[in-house]
């Protein structure tokens, strides 16, 4: 039975010196350090991602997250020249209608008119962006010109995390190796640390690695703010799992061998799909996922997972401590402050086993 405290969202708070916040990518992408966290010993390991090759046994398989953030930030401004940044989330209706976060929202008007600049005026020339509605939360409802919806990539900016505060110069940093579906708004940014070339020894090694897609959408900026965890609510996030995937889950339990989801975004997909993976239906599974995974939740599919270091107070490290227990995810936490392990999006990784 789940203590009740385990369920009140203060104990999943710690501090982090703001100096241990990556601001940017090591490079090489697999040379992050790599924290293992082995759940039957409640032991600690210090090692290099590069070596994961070595932590997984043949017959493993990687589960990764090939989604592709897309360029959703647009900069603009109103016709009374005050700034506008709009993030798009949400496709609504095809590629010119979406769902998107506005700032500063609360000025914004049904109808009124904005102009998107262009992320080079030699690309393109400025185009306008209508708000069609205005919702709570900072969310409006937008329709593009076509010339932005067609050529996004000359409008967009990649939408870093707001603890994020230096530019970065390659783009292509903040996208895994293996993305091929755009549609996410922030990165799987457990996958960042793979090469093609550890992906290869991977392979070499006899771990399979097959992919899903889940588009990373609104609720990846959302706080919790209810004191009692079980009371927040999760935005649903599109989901697809290829055939071949499916099949290579049920070979791999078949064999009792181990599912390794890379990424929270990963595991929480092959958790929505636990129900489907018991049949033996055939061919792809998609749909929308609202899973919230939390301390007292049953993992049915994931048996290991490699995550990055997460927020404090945010269901992502709620599900790393589902994962793996609250109590020894904490004590890794404080590790990893100790050890000066580097935090968030562009930080080192955790593996679970």
């Amino acid at each position: 039975m789940l203590e009740e405290a385990a369920l009140s969202l203060h104990q999943y708070d710690y501090e982090l010196p703001e100096e241990l916040i990556a601001q940017e990518p090591i490079e090489p992408r697999d040379a992050a350090r790599l924290m293992v966290v082995r759940r039957a010993t409640h032991s600690i390991e210090h090692r290099i991602f590069r070596e994961l090759p070595s932590l997984l046994d043949p017959g493993d398989l990687l589960i990764v997250n090939d989604s592709r953030v897309l360029p959703a930030r647009l900069l603009g401004h109103r016709l009374t020249g005050g700034k506008v940044e709009i993030l798009l989330v949400q496709p609504l209706e095809g590629t010119t209608v979406w769902l998107a976060l506005a700032r500063p929202a609360r000025k914004l008007r049904p109808g009124e008119t904005i102009t998107i600049q262009p992320r080079d005026p030699q690309l393109a020339q400025p185009a306008p962006l209508r708000i069609r509605e205005r919702r709570s939360g900072g969310q409006v409802i937008v329709e593009l010109d076509p010339g932005i919806a067609e050529r996004l990539d000359a409008f967009g900016h990649v939408p870093l995390p707001p603890y994020i505060h230096r530019p970065l110069s390659d783009p292509e940093r903040y996208q895994t190796v293996y993305a091929r579906h755009p549609g996410s708004v922030a990165a799987p940014t457990a996958g960042l640390h793979f090469t093609e070339r550890l992906l290869d020894e991977l392979r070499q090694r006899g771990i399979r690695i097959a992919p899903l897609t889940l588009h990373v959408g609104i609720g990846t900026f959302k706080p919790i703010e209810v004191t009692d965890v079980r009371l927040h609510k999760m935005h649903a996030e599109w989901y697809a799992v290829p055939a071949e995937t499916v099949s290579l889950i049920r070979e791999t339990r078949a064999a009792n061998r181990r599912i390794v989801a890379v990424g929270t975004t990963a595991a929480r997909t092959l958790e929505s799909i636990a129900d489907a993976l018991t049949g033996d239906t055939e061919g792809p599974i998609t749909g929308w996922t609202d899973l919230y995974i939390y301390p007292g939740y049953h993992w049915r599919v994931v048996d290991a997972l490699i995550t990055n270091f997460h927020l404090p107070r945010s269901t992502l490290i709620l599900l790393v401590a589902s994962f793996a227990g609250r109590e020894l995810i904490l004590e890794a936490y404080r590790e990893a402050v100790q050890q000066r392990y580097r935090f968030y999006s562009f930080g080192d990784a955790m593996l679970i086993l």
